[in-house]
């Protein structure tokens, strides 16, 4: 039985007590891997793998000695509950052991639970769980979260749920992680909250999310964009001494100024153009965006994608002869008093 990504959202949480099995397969492992510890979580509980309610088997070994299979659906466990057989990494070259072990499952034997990686339609495993009257089958691919998946992130942290903004920060910072750091995220906010009873706030999401690793070229943007040409000179020297390339220096503030710009230009205002930014800009770093574009303006800041797009191409350039750092510095001040010039 096929199940749609609606329905397979719900049915990872609380799975068929009764299926025979489930097949999860898709392109992005991390994501195959994190659905099948919720659906296995939810059928054998937290204590099943140390009650040995779950029995784990590598495609290599199926391959080598199908019988297992059967064999490992069939044993019983020494502790009363539901079990569960996970085969991990499944392609066709085991799709024979798999179809037998289906069609041997009788009510009381163990779920079996495989897990695979991109699988065609005329999959052989596939067709045996989508045709299966009592075995599931979905795929998961690289959709952003929805709505639904984030509230369950959070309510399986133990965190109550935020207002609108803060909402729409963390759907942000969902749709830009791997959902595996997504998850670790959700955990350390979880051992963040402990003993605090107020609701979640941008400022928390702010102090758990993971740091940027353009943090120091954030100190320098902000610097520019904030017009204070007297520290552009020790940031940049800061920043060189740890590798940093004047091209991707040049780069990143290009990317900073379009996003300075958009918000400016948006006919709903610099508040409304800096919530439609992606990536999304969130916590304190907002409000400071926000307060550059409106410090700014649409048309100083044209003129300054203008220097950056002409520093860029010097940059570039084989006829180029001054040091390159010296080039980007040279173009930060421009920037820096441009703000204030009339």
């Amino acid at each position: 039985m096929k199940l749609s990504s609606r329905d397979a959202a719900g049915y990872f949480s609380k799975p068929d007590a009764n299926a025979t099995g489930l097949l999860i397969y898709g392109p992005d492992a991390m994501r195959v891997a994190l659905k099948r510890q919720d659906v296995i979580k939810a059928l054998i509980g937290p204590a099943g793998e140390e009650e040995m309610r779950l029995s784990r088997l590598a495609a290599g070994d199926v391959r080598k000695d199908p019988a297992q299979v059967i064999d490992a659906i069939k044993a019983v466990s020494f502790f009363p509950g539901p079990r569960a057989v996970h085969i991990e990494d499944a392609t066709d070259t085991i799709a024979t052991a798999l179809v037998a072990a289906l069609e041997d499952w009788q009510a009381g034997d163990a779920q079996l639970i495989v897990t695979a990686g991109q699988l065609k339609a005329s999959s052989k495993i596939r067709k045996a769980f989508e045709t299966h009257r009592t075995a599931y089958a979905v795929g998961i691919y690289d959709d952003p979260p929805s709505r639904e998946d984030i509230e369950r992130s959070l309510k399986n942290a133990g965190i109550g749920m935020p207002d609108g903004d803060v909402m729409t920060a963390l759907t942000g910072l969902a749709r830009n992680m791997d959902p595996g750091d997504f998850r670790q995220t959700m955990e350390k906010l979880a051992l963040y909250k402990i003993g605090d009873t107020t609701a979640l706030s941008v400022q928390d999401l702010d102090a758990c999310a993971p740091t940027s690793t353009d943090a120091d070229l954030d100190d320098i943007l902000h610097v520019v964009a904030e017009a204070k040409p007297s520290e552009i000179g020790p940031l940049l020297r800061r920043l060189q001494a740890q590798g940093a390339n004047p091209v991707s220096l040049t780069i990143g503030a290009m990317r900073h100024f379009r996003t300075l710009h958009s918000a400016a230009s948006d006919p709903g205002g610099p508040a409304s153009g800096i919530g439609k930014a992606r990536p999304p800009v969130y916590g304190p770093r907002r409000d400071r965006m926000l307060r550059q574009a409106q410090s700014w303006g649409a048309l100083k800041l044209e003129r300054a994608i203008g220097i950056l797009t002409d520093t860029d191409l010097s940059l570039r350039s084989a006829s180029q002869t001054a040091p390159q750092m010296a080039v980007v510095e040279r173009s930060f001040i421009r920037l820096a008093m441009l703000r204030d010039a009339r």
